[in-house]
Order: structure tokens, then sequence, then C-alpha cells
């Protein structure tokens, strides 16, 4: 049977298709903001103060700002009509939470990884992880104002990534720009699919 909502009148209303992508990436490349500047609604946030505990188990070289790490996850949504809304699940950056990802990442359309140039080499256990799981992904290289910023095919170098793996200069503060990866990453998974994608 169908499972439908019914309204106070009696008429039935279908329940929207969800899609659920992941943001994955390092520790402090911009997870909890992306899905904040993306989120049409208050997002659900795990961040937890670092604390003295964390000293020696938490890499923090190149981010020595950040006082909050996520432990758990990010949650928000983007509702595209009535009948399709994006559920945005954030992942933890730390390795010690990596046991979440399973869970998180299970029935996700695909992922965004995004990629901090100061810290590059931590996104490569995300990549890993896509990768080894045949989880199409994208990568956004998030635009820090204080990092050098290099160009697409440097960075791809540095990463070892597939031709086929879609590559966009982002702002996660910037939620434009963060549609602009989340288009690319739905793209990607037509494309992967055998599926028509429009063209501009």
């Amino acid at each position: 049977m169908d499972s439908v909502r019914y309204d106070q009148v009696g008429t039935s209303t279908s329940i929207p298709l969800a899609l659920k992508i992941l943001i994955a990436g390092g520790f402090g490349a911009g997870k909890t903001t992306l899905v904040s500047a993306l989120s049409e609604v208050r997002p659900l946030q795990t961040e937890e103060v670092l604390t003295g505990a964390g000293i020696g188990t938490d890499d923090i070289s190149g981010v020595e700002g950040k006082s909050t790490t996520t432990v758990a996850m990010d949650f928000g949504r983007i509702t595209i009509n009535d009948d399709l809304q994006v559920y945005l699940f954030g992942t933890p950056g730390q390795d010690r939470f990596w046991f979440l990802w399973d869970e998180l990442a299970f029935g996700a359309l695909g992922a965004v990884v995004l990629a901090d140039t100061r810290r590059l080499a931590d996104c490569f256990p995300s990549i890993d992880y896509f990768e080894q799981r045949g989880i199409p992904f994208v990568v956004g290289v998030n635009c820090f104002d204080d990092s050098r910023r290099f160009n697409l095919e440097t960075v791809r170098r540095a990463l070892d990534l597939d031709p086929d793996v879609p590559m966009v200069l982002c702002d996660a503060r910037d939620r434009q720009s963060g549609k602009m990866v989340l288009i690319s990453l739905v793209e990607h998974v037509a494309r992967q699919r055998g599926e028509p994608v429009p063209t501009a």
C-alpha cells in the first residue's frame, strides 16, 4: 500500500522524495559552515568545545582559530519543490568519530568532499571511503581567505583523483556557491547513471 498522508478534508498528498547528500572532509574544512549556509531550516549541529583533553589527539595545525568540533553530525534541509527535498548530513572530521560514517552514508545519493588546501591530506580518508564503497562524490575546494590559491588541476594531481571526479572552487559561507557544488554532484550522479544532464 502506498504511504500517503491525509489532510483534514480527506484529500491525499504524496510524501515528497528525499535525497540524502553527505558533506565530508577533514577537521576544520568547513562542513558545518556549508550545511548552515545551505539549510533552509535552523541546522541540527552537534558541536562541542575543544578542550585540553584533545591535546595530542586533535591536530589543529593550520586551523588554530577553531574552537569547536562536530562530534556526531550536522543536519540541514533544502526543499526543491513539493515533491523533492534534499537532506544534508555533515560528517565528523576526526578519525575517532569515523565509526558513525557507515550509518550516515546508508542510502546516500552521493557526497561532497570539502578540501582545505592548508591541510589537503585531511581529505584523503573521505575520498578513500567513498571510492571504496562506490559512492559518487565531488570535491569542493573551500577557498579560505588566508589560504594560498591553487588551480583545480594542481589540487586534482595532489589528491590523485580520477579525471571524471568533478572539482569546484567554493566558499562554504556562501549559499549560492554551495548550491553550485550540490548541482555539480547531482549532475555527476546523473552522468554515472546514464541519465540526461540539462545544459545551461
